[in-house]
C-alpha cells in the first residue's frame, strides 16, 4: 500500500493538511498547538463537522463553550460564529470536514483572532 504525503500549510496556531477537496466536500486534518487556538469566525457558504483524534479541546458556538475529547465530535451549522482552543500540553488534532457548495479560505469572517487577522 503507498502512502501519501500531504502538504502542511502552518498557522500561527499549528498546521492543516488537506486530505480530500472535490465539488461536494473538504477535509482537512487540523493540529493545534498546546495553549494555541483558530480565531473566532464563520463561514457563509459551507457548515464543518469536527471529530477530535487527539487531545481535548474547547470548543465556543456563538457564545456557547463545549469541552470536546478525543472519540468526540461536533457540528459547525453554517454561519454560525465558532472556533476550537487547545489548553492542554499536548497536541489537538482533529478531522474537519466542510460541506457546503464554496471551500475557499476566503469564505472565512473573523471578528476575534489572537494573531492579528481581522
Amino acid at each position: 500500500m503507498k502512502k501519501t504525503t500531504q502538504e502542511k500549510d502552518f498557522r500561527p496556531w499549528g498546521f492543516f493538511e488537506v486530505l480530500s477537496d472535490v465539488s461536494d466536500h473538504k477535509v482537512k486534518r487540523i493540529t493545534v498547538n498546546p495553549g494555541s487556538r483558530l480565531s473566532l469566525q464563520r463561514h457563509g457558504r459551507r457548515k464543518e463537522h469536527w471529530f477530535v483524534i487527539q487531545g481535548e479541546s474547547v470548543v465556543t458556538l456563538d457564545k456557547q463553550e463545549r469541552r470536546v475529547m478525543a472519540g468526540e465530535a461536533i457540528d459547525i451549522p453554517q454561519g454560525c460564529f465558532h472556533r476550537i482552543a487547545n489548553h492542554s500540553s499536548e497536541a489537538l488534532v482533529f478531522i474537519e470536514v466542510q460541506l457546503g457548495d464554496y471551500f475557499g479560505e476566503d469564505d472565512i469572517e473573523r471578528i476575534d483572532d489572537d494573531y492579528g487577522r481581522l
